[in-house]
């Protein structure tokens, strides 16, 4: 299920296993929040938390054995474990009948940031997985959309999508720059307003900046470009993300991948994903080709010593107005 959807299923009562499991930490956090508060009682005595890192073979049982305890003066207990990847052989051998036969009385709750290699536990039938990758545009712009109004603060849709591009999707950034906008105290909240209070993820600039180049408006290029590098210790970290924004989109525009397996190995959401086809496309292979060959020798060249970093800055720069 959707993360979205998690609040109505909990209604009708709980799961025996939980995966949260996708790279946006909001939606598995408050996830894991809603199955705790709605379940958990006396958690001093009834919560326990596993780090999954240390779940290996033999070591598996201190989970099962967690699971087959009873709650104190509760309905229930519930086990935590995050970053749980274990091998398919592992869980085979020392998880499949303690998940399968999983207690009423217990309630786990794995939190995983990626699927990780090993066994596929989302396709596990007794594990009932909740997706928290990163929200669309559509269902960001409606949160911040709906947590103005609760807060008494009007918007449009447009100052809405701007924060959702903004802090591309991530609904940590979301949460916390909406909070801003509340707090600002500054009612319609308008496109200006997000423009001049919410933060741009470094990554949207890197679009911001680099979409200049596309559309031939090389000013607006060279202001963003300057406000990204005032001090020269940032310009080595500016020349890795140009190579491997270009290189992205490189991939993009030549792989044969669907959309949702693409966006998922480059971890972006779909929707900057269809936004950057649109983008490489513009670009065409053989410019795509050249800046990332191009910004590829000169970051190479700066970690070798042949170029200052300020050299291989300005190389880049040169190299993507006159290439």
């Amino acid at each position: 299920m959707k993360y979205t959807e998690l609040k109505a299923d909990i209604s009708n009562g709980d799961r025996r296993i939980y995966l949260f499991e996708g790279e946006d930490a909001y939606f598995s956090e408050h996830g894991e929040e809603q199955v705790k508060n709605a379940f958990l009682s006396l958690p001093e005595l009834n919560y326990a938390a596993f780090d999954g890192a240390n779940l290996k073979g033999g070591a598996l049982a201190s989970l099962t054995s967690a699971m087959s305890a009873c709650p104190f003066m509760s309905e229930k207990r519930i086990i935590r474990v995050g970053e749980f990847y274990p091998s398919e052989a592992d869980y085979e051998k020392y998880l499949k009948t303690a998940f399968e036969n999983c207690p009423d009385t217990t309630i786990l709750i794995i939190v995983n940031r990626s699927a990780g290699k090993g066994a596929q536990l989302k396709r596990k039938k007794c594990i009932t997985y909740v997706d928290c990758s990163h929200a669309d545009e559509d269902t960001v712009n409606r949160w911040v959309y709906a947590t103005l109004k609760r807060a008494g603060v009007a918007s449009d849709a447009q100052a809405c999508r701007l924060v959702a591009q903004y802090c591309l999707c991530d609904m940590s950034r979301v949460a916390g720059e909406t909070n801003k906008l509340i707090l600002s105290k500054i009612n319609p909240v308008t496109v200006q307003t997000v423009d001049d209070i919410v933060y741009k993820d470094a990554d949207y600039r890197i679009y911001e900046m680099t979409d200049a180049v596309a559309v031939k408006n090389y000013s607006r290029f060279i202001t963003i470009l300057s406000e990204l590098s005032q001090k020269s210790a940032e310009r080595p970290a500016l020349v890795s993300a140009l190579y491997r924004y270009f290189k992205n989109l490189l991939i993009i525009l030549t792989s044969d991948e669907d959309r949702a397996s693409l966006a998922s190995k480059l971890k972006m959401p779909e929707f900057a994903l269809k936004r950057s086809y649109e983008r490489a496309r513009s670009f065409g292979r053989d410019r795509l080709l050249a800046y990332t060959s191009a910004l590829y020798n000169f970051s190479a060249d700066m970690r070798s010593g042949k170029l200052s970093p300020d050299g291989a800055f300005f190389s880049s720069l040169a190299a993507i107005l006159f290439a």
